[in-house]
């Protein structure tokens, strides 16, 4: 049939068609936007796309339309075909067809509607979700998530289109809140929290919103906060509906009052134990009785030999280091698995450790007895014994355990070869050679498995009482199993030491393989079996490195420090980690289990000649980290003249193909970095020492790295480092290392919000630096006091200060510092009023970054500007400026400068009338933190406090407002009052 006039037939060639009803009713082919003409015509083509293929009559399309009050039949029923008339003609008649007297939609391909396509994805999210797969659950609701665009069906009329819009947004609530339930079940609880209050703000009768931010900010340590959420939830609910809170949530309140610890730590089912009959040859050990923890691996090993059982030959092999627990996880499993063989378990210790390993042959002649072939039938050479072995095996089912195999050319002969068997095989080294095996590699224990042993070999009483002395035996350890046990064994022996009692006498590293041992089992003696089968450039490798006392080491790095082309340090390292000595994290990444490390270091001591050959390495490992971190501050800090002030270095850095790579090896080595510092205190090395030290201050600036400035936290590692370091300078009588660490020390202060011991250190800075004529700390120092009096409002001396440093750095030709000074400038004249020139000041120093190409640099002043622009009354401009800003921070990953830019802007907000604008960038700031320390995390509380209070969540924003005022108090700060007289106020009214 031809096509009607302004028809089209569709054609092979012709792109797809594609609706969306979630969010406005459109149409495409392809990725051309079809016309959907007026919003009745749109409401009846969603009507029909609704009804996925089912015919819709008149009389139903009417009801959709019109409801009860419709034009006359006549109208209508013209309305319709006019409607579907012109529908058809963009379509094709082939999808709109007539039927019946109604109208469908049909031929539509897979995924053509959005709608759809949105149920299919949840399904499948539910179905990761039923399967334990949370992070693939998350990824595909995330993806539903964002298909809505806006509001469903929006600005359609009629009945209709309301009840589809109220159930496909009750439908998107629904999804969030799955979503959001995993979200915290994945442990992302400070990023929820800001989604969670902006949701709550917007929907504030749902109470699984409620429920849900309760228990985010209950796991981000805000209990005072998770209760006022439940307060304000209460109140409101019974002055909006005259209800109570249902009985989840107030059940969740209770378990919050309590701390109930199931709410930080969802609990996990308890492993299944079986029995199973036994059988011959049955020469498997005993399994222990307190075996612990290893669940995944018992049941993916059990999975793996239990289909070699049924079918083909399977063989797995466990490595790992001495001491892990190869044996014990290998004999638990194949009793676990001892049902799939009913024909017999044969086990054998191969003894690969020792210097003279079993020999297959003789292993063959116990096997083939024990399987009923007599002495006179078992031949000499040992191809043909593994040729009999073979024969015997054939038809049945058997399983093999070689334990403590040496390597793989002393395990192929004893492997069975018929289908229905199945080997599995222990070894320190991995077994990459056999093809086709399951490879395992097994890991300490978790702390929670760790703290499980012990407690079953010492007993619940003793160890209840002395938990965190518990814990720290267990870390002492390593959380290796052998260490654990031998631990828990001596002090079940002895009953009348306490577990704090052990814990000390493990807390001395020079003496903790000594106290691991006892009776005959020593971890000591354990790693020396796997350390003597070592060849020599093996063994000086694995000394060396054991020096080192980051928590890894790169490639590169480790090439240094071993004096090596990267190539053959590759080829070492790589070697021990096939020896299970050294582990292996990630490509090009190396590191020792702690005891590992403190056994190396004891052959080091005893075995590396000439003994200064251990010194010369760890200074080349310095030198290393120092031309390369001179490397990452260049291209950081392009014109800054600080590299141009270090000591020189005798090996050579990394280099780098962009600010992103610099940075990131910065981020992942800073651990290290620190660590080198700390370790290179003696008089030869201390001045590069002080020189690495200031360039990591440098680098990792306030909105860079720090999370938290805290005993026990990132920062402590950096005041720890510059207190060693002064030690050091003062016992070498080293002015100029002194100088430089007094700059790292007054740092370390200001990051932490101690403004008068960073003040007073930066002033003895100041001297000193004359001393030694060190003109670049005697910059650094006046810019540092110009800071700190800003922070503390001295403006008279933050400008005094802030000019000397400008000049200062413009002297020595540092056009960075000087932007820096013309910047914190800005910030004096803003806070006394002189706005104009603040504005002025800001941009001279965004000219100098951008003219230096220094774009993280540059973000920091377009902060400044924004907050200048903003007490100028430029409001428009100021935002702009700030989510530049704000951007930039964002892509370098300078979290705290992210967190403070949200803290001014939820700042914006809140005078602009948008409570809710200003708790959702509040929240982002607690989240992110901000630079400052204690008393920004207090601003940011009262501000938030502020807007919630708008919003009508009394109770929350007084808990807020109480947190904020503590922190103030603590600080001894002058913000403290004027919090105070709010709170009153508040109360009052």
């Amino acid at each position: 049939m031809p096509p009607t006039p302004g028809q089209r037939r569709p054609t092979a060639e012709e792109p797809a068609l594609r609706f969306s009803v979630l969010g406005p009713v459109r149409a495409w082919r392809g990725d051309e936007q079809l016309p959907t003409g007026s919003p009745q015509q749109r409401t009846l083509l969603a009507a029909l796309l609704l009804r996925e293929g089912r015919t819709a009559t008149a009389a139903e399309l009417i009801d959709a339309l019109w409801g009860d009050n419709p034009p006359s039949s006549i109208q209508v029923l013209a309305a319709i075909r006019t409607y579907a008339s012109r529908l058809r003609k963009e379509l094709g008649p082939e999808v709109l067809v007539s039927e019946s007297g109604g109208y469908a939609v049909r031929g539509l391909p897979e995924g053509a509607l959005d709608s759809s396509v949105a149920q299919g994805l949840a399904a499948e999210a539910e179905r990761a979700k039923a399967s334990g797969d949370l992070r693939r659950a998350r990824e595909l609701l995330q993806r539903v998530l964002s298909m809505w665009d806006g509001e469903s069906l929006a600005a359609l009329p009629g009945p209709y289109a309301e009840v589809q819009r109220v159930r496909l947004e009750e439908w998107r609530l629904q999804l969030l809140e799955t979503r959001l339930d995993m979200d915290l079940e994945e442990g992302y609880h400070a990023e929820a929290i800001s989604e969670l209050t902006a949701l709550t703000a917007a929907y504030p009768l749902r109470e699984r919103l409620r429920e849900l931010l309760m228990l985010a900010l209950y796991r981000s340590g805000r209990q005072a906060e998770a209760l006022a959420v439940y307060a304000d939830t209460r109140r409101l609910l019974a002055d909006e509906l005259g209800v109570d809170p249902r009985a989840e949530l107030r059940e969740l309140q209770m378990r919050v009052l309590q701390a109930d610890p199931s709410l930080a730590r969802p609990s996990e089912p308890d492993a299944e134990w079986w029995t199973v009959a036994p059988v011959r040859p049955a020469q498997l050990p005993a399994t222990v009785p307190d075996f612990t923890g290893r669940a995944s691996f018992v049941s993916g090993l059990t999975d793996v030999l239990a289909a070699g059982g049924s079918q083909l030959m399977t063989v797995a092999a466990v490595a790992g280091i001495g001491g892990v627990g190869k044996t014990t996880l290998a004999v638990h499993v194949a009793h676990q698995a001892r049902a799939a063989f009913p024909d017999g378990q044969l086990y054998v210790d191969l003894q690969g450790a020792v210097s003279r390993a079993a020999e297959p042959e003789t292993v063959l002649g116990s096997f083939l007895r024990a399987l009923g072939t007599p002495d006179t039938e078992i031949p000499d050479s040992l191809e043909e014994r593994a040729a009999l072995f073979r024969s015997v095996l054939d038809g049945r089912r058997v399983l093999v355990l070689l334990d403590n195999a040496k390597d793989a050319a002393q395990v192929r002969p004893l492997l069975p070869g018929t289908e229905g068997c199945a080997a599995l095989v222990t070894s320190t080294a991995r077994m990459v050679e056999l093809g086709g095996a399951h490879l395992v590699d097994l890991d300490v224990m978790s702390p929670e498995e760790a703290l499980q042993l012990f407690t079953k070999i010492v007993g619940t009483e003793r160890v209840a009482s002395e938990r965190s002395s518990a814990l720290d035996v267990v870390a002492a350890c390593g959380f290796m199993p052998l260490a654990i046990r031998i631990a828990a064994c001596r002090l079940a022996a002895r009953r009348t030491w306490t577990v704090s009692t052990l814990a000390a006498k493990l807390a001395d590293e020079r003496y903790r393989l000594d106290e691991l041992q006892a009776g005959d089992l020593a971890v000591k003696a354990t790693f020396e079996l796997g350390y003597a089968q070592l060849e020599p450039a093996q063994a000086r490798a694995s000394r060396l490195l054991g020096l080192a006392d980051g928590p890894d080491i790169s490639l590169p790095a480790a090439a240094a420090l071993l004096d090596l082309p990267t190539n053959g340090a590759e080829d070492l390292l790589e070697s021990l980690v096939d020896a299970s000595l050294l582990e292996s994290a990630a490509p090009g990444r190396y590191r020792y289990h702690q005891l590992v490390r403190l056994y190396v270091r004891a052959c080091a001591e005893r075995d590396e000649q000439p003994p200064s050959e251990r010194g010369a390495a760890l200074s080349r490992l310095l030198d290393f980290y120092l031309a390369t971190v001179s490397r990452v501050y260049a291209i950081h800090r392009p014109g800054d003249v600080l590299v141009d002030h270090l000591a020189a270095t005798s090996v050579q850095g990394l280099d780098f193909n962009g600010p992103a790579e610099a940075l990131s090896w910065f981020d992942t080595e800073r651990g290290n970095l620190l660590a080198c510092a700390r370790q290179s205190i003696g008089a030869p090395a201390l001045r590069r020492a002080t020189d690495l030290f200031w360039c990591i201050l440098s680098l990792d600036e306030p909105g860079t790295g720090f999370e938290e400035y805290k005993p026990g936290t990132a920062f402590s590692e950096y005041e720890s480092t510059a207190r060693a370091l002064g030690h050091a300078a003062q016992e070498h009588d080293d002015p100029h290392a002194a100088v430089r660490v007094l700059v790292a020390l007054s740092t370390a202060h200001h990051f932490a919000g101690r403004f008068d011991e960073a003040d007073r250190d930066a002033e003895r800075v100041l001297v000193l630096a004359d001393t030694v004529r060190d003109r670049l700390a005697g910059c650094w120092a006046a810019n540092t006091r110009g800071l700190i009096a800003i922070q503390q409002q001295r403006f008279t001396d933050a400008e005094a200060h802030l000019m000397q440093a400008a000049e200062g750095y413009r002297a020595i030709g540092s056009l960075p510092g000087e932007a820096s000074a013309l910047c914190s400038l800005s910030r004096v004249h803003v806070a006394i009023g002189r706005t104009e020139s603040a504005v002025s000041l800001a941009q001279q120093g965004v000219a100098i970054y951008e003219e230096l190409g220094d774009v993280p640099h540059a973000a920091n002043g377009r902060y400044v500007l924004g907050l200048a622009l903003r007490a100028a009354g430029r409001l428009r401009e100021a935002d702009a400026e700030l989510q530049r800003a704000l951007a930039v921070f964002r892509d370098n990953r300078r979290q705290l400068w992210q967190g403070t830019t949200h803290f001014r802007i939820a700042e914006a907000h809140l005078s602009a009338g948008q409570p809710a604008l200003a708790a959702q960038h509040a929240e982002q700031a607690l989240a992110l933190g901000c630079t400052g320390g204690d008393v920004a995390r207090a601003q940011v509380l009262t501000t938030l406090g502020s807007a919630l209070n708008a919003l009508g969540q009394l109770v929350r924003a007084q808990a807020c407002w109480i947190d904020a005022l503590s922190i103030l108090e603590q600080a001894q700060s002058a913000e403290a009052a004027e919090l105070r007289a709010l709170i009153r106020s508040r109360v009052s009214a």
